[in-house]
């Protein structure tokens, strides 16, 4: 049994990843840290585990084998190494740090110690892009060449996630999710990128509107944007291929089901499916293609799979890096306000 320790009990600590290693066979939470005394009291309560007000003391304790980083984005670069240089195996959220640099510096730990090291990218496992994968790999659009994902809304940030010192932009929080899938779905290297970064109306200095481009070595062209000053609303997916193309509404169901606490009875609308037009085999025609379900649960149990039977990682550091890279990009492309170029987001 692998006992895991969580550091920050707030709602990613307590909603996503406690109660995700919960279900993970060969995995037990048996330790939490916060700086909150009510956080604490609440994780005990919740839970069972020994709590800390401080970091140092889940280092020291014996019985702890995986360490899960679940902070602000400026915190995790320094408290993974922390964490591997004490002998834990680590699972960062994501976005896994702030720079390719401190990504660089956390896999250099990792390896000095022989240590797992792993980043929370549980949208891998979203219906929606589970279905656009199925769809892309089975030809019924052909080659694809554009592709737009957006996850719009209307509200101001929370907490930390306002502040751009400890978070970064808003494309660092799900345009991480988003930047991750793009690089899973086209097969190059990107070639350059592109972004702007609007902050209105809400006091925010992580921004309101976000828009990132990503153009490959293939000449695919990506492009992401998170929004939070849309009213309007606007498809999760839109792609085109040189044979068809696809449109998908609707977010994953899995977070309001597993906040509600069963992940399991997590729905898609119907009308939220994805439709398709094809002009494969010089026919037209047009289709709704029922959702894949895969489930945000496969993470934590590939993490136990890896440290108890030697299953390959699922989430590798060097593929969150990449995520990085391209966010290191998207940060000299606001501040030039062009397009810069990626020599690799490999490293």
């Amino acid at each position: 049994m692998i006992e895991v320790g969580i550091i920050g009990y707030g709602f990613a600590g307590r909603c996503f990843h406690a109660y995700l290693i919960g279900l993970a066979q060969g995995l037990k939470l048996s330790a939490v840290v916060s700086r909150d005394a009510e956080r604490r009291a609440r994780a005990e309560a919740e839970h069972g585990v020994r709590t800390y007000a401080a970091v140092e003391g889940l280092l020291a304790d014996p019985g702890i084998d995986l360490v899960v980083v679940a902070t602000p984005h400026d915190t995790h670069a320094d408290l993974t190494i922390r964490s591997l240089e004490a002998g834990k195996h680590v699972v960062t959220d994501k976005v896994m740090a702030m720079t390719a640099a401190e990504c660089d510096a956390m896999i250099a730990a990792a390896r000095r110690t022989g240590r797992l090291l792993s980043v929370f990218h549980n949208r891998r496992w979203d219906f929606d892009f589970a279905t656009v994968r199925q769809v892309i790999a089975e030809g019924w659009i052909g080659e694809p060449f554009l592709y737009e994902s957006s996850i719009t809304g209307y509200g101001a940030p929370r907490g930390w996630r306002a502040d751009a010192e400890a978070a970064g932009t808003l494309l660092a929080d799900w345009g991480a999710h988003l930047i991750d899938q793009a690089l899973l779905l086209v097969d190059a290297d990107v070639e350059s990128v592109w972004c702007d970064v609007q902050a209105r109306k809400w006091e925010a200095t992580s921004g309101s509107h976000g828009l990132l481009q990503m153009r490959f070595a293939n000449g695919v062209l990506f492009r992401v944007e998170v929004s939070r000053l849309a009213k309007a609303p606007k498809p999760r997916w839109y792609i085109l291929g040189e044979e068809g193309g696809l449109v998908k509404t609707g977010r994953d169901p899995q977070e309001p089901a597993m906040i509600a606490g069963d992940i399991d009875a997590a729905r898609e609308d119907p009308a939220d499916r994805a439709r398709v037009f094809t002009q494969r085999g010089g026919l037209s025609a047009e289709m709704v293609v029922e959702s894949l379900r895969p489930s945000w649960k496969l993470y934590y149990q590939n993490i136990a799979d890896v440290l108890l039977k030697g299953t390959e990682l699922a989430v590798k550091p060097e593929e969150a890096r990449r995520v990085v890279a391209v966010l290191d990009a998207a940060a000299e492309s606001l501040r030039t306000r062009a397009s810069v170029a990626v020599a690799s987001t490999w490293g």
